[in-house]
């Protein structure tokens, strides 16, 4: 039963995403804001959704699979991270969070880098 409420949420997540790029006024210029607003919304509705398991502990169960993996991870994974790295400044890990933010963001784009360039080495043989 987990399995099939992260599948639903994670679908309609995603398809929200999606609607997102189609339907949101896109500015002139390089910046990606459609995705900076759709992460920007995610954290929100996340530490929403986080305070609201602080007091009603129910919804951390399936609401919390359905809700936050589910819709939320197929909306942005960005949320996740934002509130991994928030629950680590609540609990007082300071250097933990800023070392988990700092590599998840630089690492991340070198990663995503490096497999760029390997498969177009690749593709060039």
């Amino acid at each position: 039963m987990n399995w099939l409420l992260v599948a639903l949420g994670g679908a309609i997540g995603a398809s929200l995403r999606y609607s997102a790029s189609v339907w949101l006024v896109k500015p002139s210029g390089f910046f990606p804001w459609t995705t900076w607003w759709v992460n920007m919304f995610g954290c929100f509705l996340a530490g929403v959704f986080f305070a609201f398991t602080q007091k009603y502990p129910v919804l951390q169960q399936e609401a919390r699979l359905f809700l936050m993996v589910g819709i939320l991870g197929g909306f942005t994974t960005f949320s996740s991270f934002g509130l991994e790295t928030f629950q680590l400044l609540r609990h007082g890990q300071n250097g933990l969070a800023l070392s988990y933010a700092l590599s998840s963001l630089m690492l991340g784009v070198i990663v995503l880098a490096l497999g760029f360039y390997l498969l177009q080495l690749v593709l060039k043989n």
